[in-house]
């Protein structure tokens, strides 16, 4: 691909602008976008290069000293792009990486040495990130498909190493699952083959058998009424395969896969103006995403037109902003896998409305953010899905099963804050014994330790499961966190339940806790 660069209006107030960088699996870009007094991003630049990254990683495992060479030219040009903005070229505000790169064994490597040269600190996109993108990505598919909104719509997400699927009904998520067989992935596994044209597609098919299966059974008990296909690779030939019209029918698709399979990578370069890594991914892209399709008998897909690149650069401007609808959606997702392990919901539920309660009163004295008050709501509803398993230590049952689940829109650093909070909710506090606490910095391990306090004293309030405390007043006095309980005449078993939880409590905030019964 050569230098591209978009333009979409002159002379931006440096004051406004904001930047994102993205190292790919293909290509290294950046987008300058413009807020406006509404808070809405336009892109005002939009830089493109491309850079064999997955390539290497995929055939060798690591990223080689020239592709680690060009990946810091290309950031070096952009910097100087931004200078001539009146940017400080060292102050991107979001510069991160494919998730692909921490499978490089020399991924630590890579990263010092884009730091050491450019000056940046260059974070790598997790599984939680890459679902706020494809969210994002979605929730603009809903406003344009209207029919998504109430029919069964499945979205998929080809990507360079991972496939990921949202499941919608009626326009709220309701299932989130991932599978190992991404584009270029694939491409390496299948490349010692040497087969070409139908024989390649037969060989990426057998190849992928084990997650068609699984997908196959992971919505064997719904029916899909549409297919949303995103994804680097197809996006690049939607015109070609759509008509502008973003929808494609499976004869389609197949007769374009087949066709495409059957010319060289230099002809796909050519016809479809892509750089070489693109054209080298793309048949595997066709062809699994031809393969969902098949395997879950649809007769057509969706695929989006805009350009893959500029909005995931959009998007990784304000996907850590997501608060309101996207939090609700994360709550969906704990609330769905705590249905699962058939764990009370009004329990978790009001233990969660009162951990709310702690939280808001607490601000000062906590200091934790929002993104916390999440994490501690997600670990309210599933501290219990342990039982489970087995009621007697249900609450390593809990991390061990939240540990080894997905939660839509939390990463892997958040699904394990939620498992160690859920499972400090009794017994034994947080000890550098437990592995996955010990493995956690310090300050993590720090917020572990508010959040299990804080769940715990909740917990202790709602100990008979009955909902008995509806109200509360919450004062310190006198180095106590005093809780009236305005309506409850007898708090013997809330007291008693506290004077075992909240232990954490005052370790972690010096306050003992003290219950005032409503005389």
């Amino acid at each position: 691909m050569p230098h591209a660069r978009k333009s979409a209006k002159p002379a931006p107030v440096a004051g406004n602008l904001y930047t994102a960088l993205h190292i790919g699996a293909s290509s290294v870009s950046m987008m300058v976008a413009e807020r406006d007094e509404d808070g809405l991003l336009t892109a005002v630049d939009f830089l493109e290069q491309p850079a064999p990254v997955a390539r290497d990683i995929f055939r060798n495992g690591k990223v080689s000293a020239s592709t680690t060479e060009r990946v810091v030219s290309i950031i070096k040009g952009y910097q100087k792009s931004l200078a001539e903005l009146g940017l400080d070229p060292h102050a991107v505000t979001r510069a991160v990486a494919t998730n692909i790169l921490s499978e490089a064994t020399n991924h630590e490597t890579v990263m010092n040495r884009i730091r050491i040269a450019c000056g940046l600190r260059v974070g790598t996109i997790d599984d939680g990130e890459m679902t706020r993108l494809i969210y994002l990505k979605t929730r603009r598919r809903l406003l344009n498909l209207p029919a998504m909104r109430k029919d069964t719509t499945l979205v998929l997400h080809v990507g360079p190493g991972n496939t990921r699927a949202l499941l919608f009904q009626n326009g709220l998520i309701t299932r989130y699952t991932s599978y190992r067989m991404g584009t270029h992935r694939t491409r390496e596994a299948v490349e010692a083959s040497h087969s070409e044209g139908s024989t390649l597609l037969r060989v990426i098919r057998e190849h992928a058998y084990g997650n068609l299966a699984q997908i196959r059974f992971d919505y064997s008990d719904v029916k899909i009424d549409g297919l949303v296909v995103i994804g680097y690779e197809v996006q690049s030939v939607a015109e070609a395969l759509t008509k502008s019209s973003q929808v494609c029918s499976i004869k389609a698709l197949r007769q374009f896969t087949a066709d495409a399979a059957n010319i060289s990578d230099v002809e796909l370069v050519k016809r479809f103006q892509l750089d070489y890594q693109t054209a080298e991914a793309l048949i595997p892209a066709l062809e699994i995403n031809l393969a969902i399709a098949e395997t879950l008998q649809l007769s057509e897909v969706h695929i989006p037109t805009s350009e893959y690149e500029q909005g995931l650069l959009h998007d990784l401007l304000i996907s850590q902003e997501l608060t309101g609808v996207f939090a609700d959606e994360v709550l969906r997702s704990a609330r769905i896998l705590a249905e699962r392990y058939q764990s009370d919901p009004s329990h978790g539920e009001h233990v969660g409305n009162l951990c709310t309660r702690f939280f808001d009163a607490l601000t000062d004295l906590h200091q934790l953010t929002a993104h916390d008050a999440l994490l501690l709501q997600v670990a309210a509803i599933l501290h219990e899905v342990g039982t489970y398993v087995s009621p007697r230590a249900h609450h390593k049952h809990s991390e061990y099963l939240i540990l080894n689940s997905e939660i839509f829109g939390l990463d892997r650093l958040d699904v394990t804050i939620v498992a160690l909070v859920a499972r400090y909710h009794r017994h034994s506090g947080p000890r550098l014994v437990h592995p996955s606490y010990a493995a956690l910095n310090t300050d993590d391990r720090i917020r572990v330790s508010k959040l299990a306090a804080l769940l715990r004293v909740a917990d202790a309030l709602e100990r008979t499961h009955a909902q008995r405390v509806s109200n509360l007043e919450i004062r310190r006095d006198a180095g106590k966190l005093c809780i009236r309980l305005p309506g409850l005449a007898d708090a013997a078993v809330e007291r008693l339940a506290m004077a075992s939880k909240a232990d954490l409590f005052e370790q972690v905030f010096g306050l003992g806790v003290v219950i005032d019964e409503d005389n």
